[in-house]
């Protein structure tokens, strides 16, 4: 089966260093946004293991459980991936011009930031969340390298490519038959194994999690990785062209991207969510969501945008950048307070949380996380992860303080 929605483009931008022009700070919102989105996914696949074997928990079968579980599916799952995955392209043009301004080598810098975030994935998917997207994203980065000079044009038609390519993949499977989830039976018996070993000791997770790891290869090979590079591109054009360095310039674009993305987009969520998202794995459904999908994301883009430019807009923007900045951080975060929670690394609750809890969890986690954020911001130039990163990336010891005025 499919791995879950990730954060990936965990990859911090610049706004996070010293000098960072303010009109990024919409950009750090942004990425902020997108990370509640992606927990709010990913906190579901800790609460219980019986979605990573398509198949929903068959303790939590109400109502509002299945009220829960679709409105995820419909404006969340896929959705906020696909935004990370596009700032992650867009972030990596912010890095070719900080190195152009700074006069420094751009590709060794670029190679030693994606083996820290290769390495950082590793430990992330074999101790807390097998679901990870780091690694996948680091290997992504070397095809980013490559197309680092294609034209903006180039890279929104190869995108579009891939989406179509991906599409007719799951088309293929639905003609075919193929199935993308394992028999109802066996996918109960799986879920409660996978349940009982997560919930034991910090050696079962780690076993379990290898065990799942050529599963969740599987998914991210087939499904994830194509539509993550695809969004990454669009990320790339939108970087050259200065979308959102210049939002005031765009505003026909955001109009039209929502006039069209909410439409189209939420048709295609609805017939996903119908199918059960992420667990149902209909081949058809998934077809049709990996070609509408990136439209309703781009649709809460311009929504954000345009929205930041109003006063309340402007304190949300405010409230969301911190969390942004250090998206790193954060992320990693969020797989360390559920693993406590949820597997043997803590209190061990995994398949003891309905759907609405978690997802209750998901909102105070990060609710916590804008707001230690924002008061470790106000000290540092830097989130903890992303200094280290940062030290890799430039082979120098960044500053880890901020100098008091």
């Amino acid at each position: 089966m499919t791995s879950p929605t990730h954060p990936a483009a965990v990859e911090t931008s610049e706004s996070a260093a010293p000098a960072a022009p303010a009109r990024l700070r919409d950009v750090d919102a942004l990425r902020g946004f997108a990370l509640f989105g992606i927990l709010v996914v990913n906190i579901a696949f800790f609460a219980t293991a019986f979605p990573w074997h398509g198949i929903d928990d068959p303790a939590f079968t109400s109502g509002v459980d299945d009220a829960v579980r679709a409105t995820v599916a419909l404006l969340f799952e896929l959705k906020f991936y696909l935004l990370f995955s596009f700032l992650f392209g867009y972030s990596f043009t912010l890095q070719l011009e900080s190195a152009r301004r700074h006069g420094a080598s751009f590709v060794p810098r670029f190679l030693r930031r994606l083996a820290g975030l290769f390495l950082l994935g590793v430990a992330h998917a074999l101790l807390f969340f097998h679901g990870d997207i780091l690694t996948t994203y680091a290997l992504l980065g070397l095809v980013l390298l490559v197309a680092r000079r294609i034209r903006p044009r180039t890279a929104m038609i190869s995108a579009g490519v891939l989406i179509g390519l991906v599409a007719l993949q799951m088309v293929g499977a639905a003609v075919t038959g193929a199935s993308l989830t394992a028999e109802p039976a066996a996918a109960l018996a799986e879920g409660r194994a996978s349940t009982e070993a997560l919930a034991g000791s910090p050696a079962g997770v780690i076993a379990e999690h290898l065990r799942s790891m050529p599963q969740m290869l599987l998914g991210l090979a087939s499904l994830q990785a194509p539509v993550a590079l695809a969004a990454f591109l669009v990320g790339l054009a939108a970087g050259k062209r200065g979308i959102l360095s210049e939002p005031q310039r765009h505003t026909r674009l955001w109009r039209r991207l929502c006039l069209v993305g909410y439409p189209v987009g939420l048709a295609g969520a609805v017939v996903f969510a119908s199918t059960g998202g992420t667990t149902g794995l209909d081949p058809v459904a998934l077809a049709l969501t990996v070609v509408t999908a990136p439209l309703l994301a781009a649709a809460y883009v311009a929504t954000l945008f345009q929205l930041f430019r109003t006063r309340p807009g402007g304190t949300l923007s405010r409230a969301l950048a911190p969390a942004g900045r250090m998206a790193l951080s954060n992320y990693l975060g969020q797989s360390v307070i559920c693993a406590v929670i949820f597997t043997g690394w803590g209190f061990g609750l995994i398949g003891q949380v309905s759907p609405l809890v978690a997802v209750l969890v998901a909102v105070a986690v990060f609710a916590l996380q804008a707001v230690v954020s924002a008061w470790w911001m106000r000290g540092h130039h830097y989130g903890p992860v992303e200094w280290l990163l940062r030290a890799l990336t430039n082979a120098t010891v960044p500053p880890w303080r901020r100098r008091a005025a």
